[in-house]
């Protein structure tokens, strides 16, 4: 019974946190417009929201909550696949709630002193941050598709107040993109669910799954998930929201947004599509989607490197790690025999990019509001997650071991290559950031507070021991032979030394051309296509007005003739009545001639 409670309260407590700050307004009704009077927003309840998630994650055992009333059937459950997932996304929302406490306190002052734009903006987030949460964690328990398409839905758009939360131009640009990318992708995700639900009568994942396998259809019903998870997961082409959204979203937004919330793409791969079922045939489905997320690794890196805002760097690099995540899935559709080597893998890496990324993002603000530590130590934290993510050290090099164990073994050494390639890039991109976050550190002169660095130190030990407590199945985690180091690690020097040929030809070279790549890429071209589209629609309409105006003229014209015609008519009419009787004897006279001759 109480784990059952403990699956319902890891979702209805985020809720009950988001309904307690409105119904102490209601109860403080004078709160909105009394300065200094104004209740806390952001309190150590508020920051409590994950913690049931925590605690279920941490519970041992499988455990089932059906509720036969809610929506079609209601059908949550916590297993060996769902545990790692709600482990490391609780544990990324419960330490950046933790980070925004300290990193928002100035805005808080400011709404208590009386700032009505400043408490309108915190009530915002302090009221869809929960929600967004609660979204995140029903989709992972839930097995019902109702439920998990529910839990997508809610938080695809409450995380829309996350990125507008500045209110400024750029906040809206990114709101904008971010909201008409989701719109896309969750028309594509409906769809495609509806189509597969009502081809195999079904609603649930598991049976969702083996029913794509088996259908006529399968292969356009995949395809379709595939492009709608792929907008949240930053597929390459979908990926335009990420680099305008994260820099302007607040700094613990950005790290969920990241470190979370794109991960919500992939596990609606895995939840959605037949991986490992050998019956699916959808090879070459999967040949495409490796060729997709290479491309994706690879250009977002190229990209990226020459962005000058370090989070527009690790939204690059977001989409770079992405791709890899792809083409793996690509691999388990391509040669489903090698999936059930590679899923755990795949979760592994998931997580260790998740917990890192939301490291890297907290150190942006750590370094912008730098603490009272020695800066070779700040600097030390700092970078530590930077090379883990390029697969240099601690929790990134057993993840890449790992993933390159199971990929040799399944003949996939040319998908190797590539990947280290994707693997250069990645460590350019975080040498850029490092760079950037030194050219801008201490920027921003506003005092620090303690849940800040406390908060982002947890997350830098807890992302560089990822393999340690994340809990997977059982020869998941690998950590290489030290025979093994140099084939890890070369991409590594690679990119070290590529980024100090580039910094030193930097300094010599005027790069005015790479200031003008802006962030969002594709989106201005989207943009443009859109504008040109909307143009041209809306001279066609002009055109059709002036042929319909011209119609309208020939119509009246011809009308007004008519009515001259009718006119005439109606005078020879008035005439023919004049001579109605002279006529009618002069018939009646020739008729009786007529008679008489005959």
């Amino acid at each position: 019974m109480m784990p059952g409670l403990l699956i319902a309260l890891t979702v209805a407590w985020p809720l009950l946190v988001m309904l307690r700050n409105p119904l102490r307004l209601m109860m403080e009704h004078d709160a909105l417009w009394r300065p200094g009077h104004r209740p806390l927003l952001l309190d150590a309840l508020w920051a409590s929201a994950p913690l049931p998630a925590l605690v279920l994650a941490l519970w041992p055992g499988e455990y089932t909550l059906v509720m036969e009333g809610w929506l079609l059937g209601g059908l949550w459950q916590l297993d060996e696949a769902r545990r790692p997932w709600l482990m490391f996304s609780a544990l990324l929302w419960t330490v950046a709630g933790l980070y925004a406490r300290g990193y928002l306190a100035i805005e808080q002052q400011a709404a208590e002193a009386g700032d009505g734009d400043s408490f309108r903006r915190l009530l915002g987030l302090a009221m869809l941050w929960p929600l967004t949460l609660a979204g995140n964690l029903l989709l992972i328990l839930a097995e019902d598709i109702p439920s998990f398409y529910l839990g997508f839905a809610v938080m695809t758009f409450s995380a829309y107040v996350l990125v507008v939360h500045a209110g400024n131009r750029d906040a809206w640009l990114g709101g904008r993109s971010y909201l008409i990318m989701a719109l896309f992708g969750e028309a594509l995700i409906l769809g495609g669910l509806l189509w597969a639900v009502g081809t195999v009568e079904t609603v649930t994942l598991s049976g969702l799954r083996e029913g794509i396998a088996g259908a006529e259809q399968g292969g356009w019903i995949a395809l379709l998930l595939w492009l709608g998870f792929g907008v949240k997961a930053g597929v390459a082409g979908l990926h335009v929201w990420l680099p305008l959204a994260h820099p302007v979203a607040p700094t613990p937004a950005s790290a969920v947004l990241s470190g979370v919330m794109i991960k919500a793409g992939l596990f609606g791969w895995l939840s959605t599509l037949p991986l490992g079922d050998p019956t699916a045939g959808l090879e070459s489905l999967g040949r495409g989607v490796i060729v997709m997320g290479l491309l994706g690794a690879l250009g977002a890196a190229l990209f990226g490197v020459t962005q000058r805002h370090p989070k527009a760097v690790l939204a690059y690099s977001s989409i770079s790690q992405m791709g890899m995540l792809t083409a793996l899935v690509g691999v388990g559709l391509a040669t489903p025999g090698l999936w059930p080597a590679l899923s755990a893998t795949v979760v592994l890496f998931a997580a260790h990019h998740g917990m890192t990324k939301g490291a890297l993002f907290l150190g942006v603000g750590i370094s912008e509001h730098p603490p009272r530590l020695p800066i070779w130590l700040l600097w030390a934290l700092l970078v530590l997650p930077a090379l883990s993510l390029a697969g240099a050290v601690v929790s990134g090099l057993s993840t890449k071991w790992t993933l390159k164990a199971a990929l040799y073994d399944g003949g996939y050494a040319s998908l190797v290559a590539w990947l280290s390639l994707a693997a250069v890039g990645t460590t350019l991109l975080m040498a850029r950031t490092l760079w950037r976050q030194w050219q801008e550190r201490g920027h921003h002169h506003t005092p620090w507070r303690a849940p800040m660095p406390l908060a982002w130190l947890f997350a830098v030990l807890a992302a560089a021991g990822v393999p340690l407590w994340l809990p997977l199945a059982e020869g998941g985690a690998q950590w290489p032979p030290l025979e093994a180091l140099p084939g890890l690690l070369w991409p590594v020097a690679v990119g070290v030394a590529l980024a100090l040929v580039l910094g030193l030809v930097a300094l010599r070279v005027d790069w005015r051309v790479s200031r003008r790549l802006r962030p969002g890429d594709l989106w201005w071209g989207y943009a443009a296509l859109a504008h040109h589209l909307l143009n041209g629609l809306v001279h066609r309409g002009r055109v059709i007005e002036r042929r319909a105006s011209r119609l309208r003229a020939r119509l009246v014209a011809k009308e007004q003739r008519a009515m001259v015609a009718l006119t005439e008519l109606a005078r020879y009419e008035r005439s023919f009545r004049r001579l109605a009787v002279p006529l009618m004897i002069a018939v009646a006279v020739l008729l009786l001639i007529g008679f008489w001759l005959g």
